[in-house]
């Protein structure tokens, strides 16, 4: 396996790359991710959904200039799906053809041969042609723990295992993101095989920065009073009233729909008319009162 192509050659170079990607990471997360890209190892992020952690790898992806090859984790979810499978009715083909040919032992073997194989993320990762690719294992606390234990040699030393071929090994490492929202623990032997870091929302200032890049069109004014406003709903004591407080990309939506109604500034109306853009749930929708509003734009002293 060669080593992993040309990256920023430090930490604030490639969190300014991320950035003209359009992704502002803290110091902390960008570390992180350069030390996953220098040392070849797969980046586990968790963290409440909504605060970018797809978001990096469609970055990285970008950044490196590399295919950004996903993988969506759900409950269920088969080897097959993930890994490969054959091409059943090619082969099925083949083998009419073949008959009177040749052996069954010689056509057997014709059948299973790398083209008769249907590729998935994981094996697309892994023979990806330099420069590489960049894998998202999007959501895997949403896979059960059996594809779990089948992950960890693909973590461990990339490269997995076929019955009919072999093992496969990759040429160029793979930079790999695993995301979990945390709906149940990930298993420890997934863990050892990763760097780890948690993913918070941002603070007021970065989150500014991302809804102005993201929403240029945006007045300054408004900008700002939804980065404080989000803020100010993530934290004391309005969190608790909230079963899930908005992510980035709400904000971010907000700020697109809030510009969709011509607006240059907030007011409790129009957060009241558009808080199904923030929130999700019946209950939290409802828990975005008209007091609560009004307190949550008072400026700050």
């Amino acid at each position: 396996m060669t080593s992993l192509p040309h990256v920023p050659g430090s930490i604030d170079a490639l969190a300014q790359a991320l950035e003209g990607a359009g992704y502002f990471a803290d110091r902390r997360l960008a570390t992180a991710a350069f030390l996953a890209l220098r040392l070849g190892r797969p980046l586990l992020l968790e963290g409440e959904p909504g605060v970018g952690k797809t978001e990096l790898a469609k970055a990285l992806a970008q950044v490196l200039a590399r295919e950004l090859l996903r993988l969506q984790c759900y409950d269920g979810l088969e080897q097959r799906e993930a890994l490969y499978e054959w091409n059943y009715a090619a082969q099925l083909l083949h083998l009419r053809a073949a008959e009177g040919k040749s052996s069954s032992e010689e056509a057997e073997r014709e059948v299973y041969q790398p083209h008769y194989l249907i590729r998935r993320p994981l094996l697309q990762a892994l023979q990806a042609p330099p420069p590489g690719a960049v894998l998202l294992i999007d959501e895997v606390d949403r896979a059960d723990e059996p594809f779990e234990a089948f992950l960890l040699e693909y973590l461990g030393e990339y490269q997995v295992s076929i019955p009919e071929l072999g093992t496969v090994r990759a040429t160029v490492a793979p930079v790999t993101i695993l995301t979990s929202n945390r709906t149940r623990e990930l298993h420890d032997a997934v863990k050892r095989r990763c760097l780890y870091h948690w993913v918070d929302y941002p603070d007021r200032e970065r989150e500014l920065a991302i809804v102005r890049a993201r929403v240029p069109e945006a007045p300054a004014a408004l900008a700002e009073q939804v980065a404080s406003f989000v803020a100010r709903l993530r934290s004391a004591p309005y969190a608790g009233q909230f079963q899930r407080a908005p992510g980035i990309a709400e904000s971010v939506e907000w700020a697109r729909a809030l510009v969709a109604l011509d607006r240059l500034q907030l007011d409790p109306e129009v957060v009241q008319d558009t808080a199904g853009v923030l929130f999700k749930q019946r209950e939290d929708v409802a828990a975005l009162g008209q007091e609560l509003i009004t307190q949550a734009l008072e400026p700050e002293i």
